[in-house]
């Protein structure tokens, strides 16, 4: 199992919160850090869309990521929300190996 960082963007804080909760109360993640708005300028349909978004840093392993991103997709209320998957292949070992405890499902 690979240790993950995934990355996504909410349109608020209420729905940061709401993913952040539920992804770490279902040990999808061991932690997620609400990041402080940015400005996203993005090709949608054609035109140029620009908006205030509040990124997400998901940390989870590659066991859990496809119940991770189901559980975002639940949550979030873009039709095509950002989810993106970059594997750790670098950390401090115990950080790594608290990541992985944390999201075991055999605990």
């Amino acid at each position: 199992m690979t240790p993950l960082l995934v990355i996504t963007n909410c349109p608020n804080a209420t729905c940061a919160e709401t993913i952040a909760m539920a992804v770490v109360e279902e040990r999808l993640a061991a932690c997620v850090n609400i990041m402080p708005p940015c400005r996203s300028i993005y090709l949608w349909l054609g035109a140029i869309e620009a908006a205030e978004e509040i990124p997400l840093l998901i940390k989870t392993t590659s066991n859990r990521y496809t119940e991770l991103e189901a559980v975002i997709k639940t949550h979030h209320p873009y039709t095509v929300p950002e989810i993106i998957a970059i594997p750790i292949s670098q950390g401090l070992p115990a950080y790594l190996e608290w990541l992985v405890a944390e999201t075991n499902t055999l605990d």
